[in-house]
């Protein structure tokens, strides 16, 4: 089986949350900034294949994880006023969990191959 890539991943994890954020009805700003941390995951792995250094890649990388990170945040968020299903929060919340560990995977294994710390 071929093995997703993190940018893939996160295509996926933001489409389930353009679908489940149509549905939230209430708590505006907390979706609004759902959709933006969890897009700006795959933005920043994509732009990590395109970066002018190691240096560059990890450091896009790192910004991927830390939005991933927030992301974590605001499902919880939104688990915990009502939001969200049981069902709902623990798919995406694993989902983006894998992402975070493959995330945090990459950044390890770049920095230990270039000399970076």
């Amino acid at each position: 089986m071929n093995e997703q890539t993190i940018k893939d991943l996160a295509v996926e994890l933001t489409a389930e949350i353009v679908e489940l954020s149509e549905k939230i009805k209430a708590k505006a700003i907390f979706v609004n900034q759902l959709l933006r941390s969890c897009s700006s995951i795959g933005a920043n792995a994509h732009e990590a294949h395109y970066a002018q250094s190691r240096a560059d890649f990890v450091h896009k990388l790192e910004i991927a994880l830390k939005e991933c990170y927030e992301t974590e945040y605001w499902i919880e968020l939104l688990y915990k006023v009502g939001s969200l299903s049981e069902e709902q929060y623990r798919q995406v919340v694993t989902k983006c969990g894998t992402i975070r560990r493959k995330l945090i995977a990459s950044v390890t294994t770049a920095k230990k191959n270039g000399g970076i710390q």
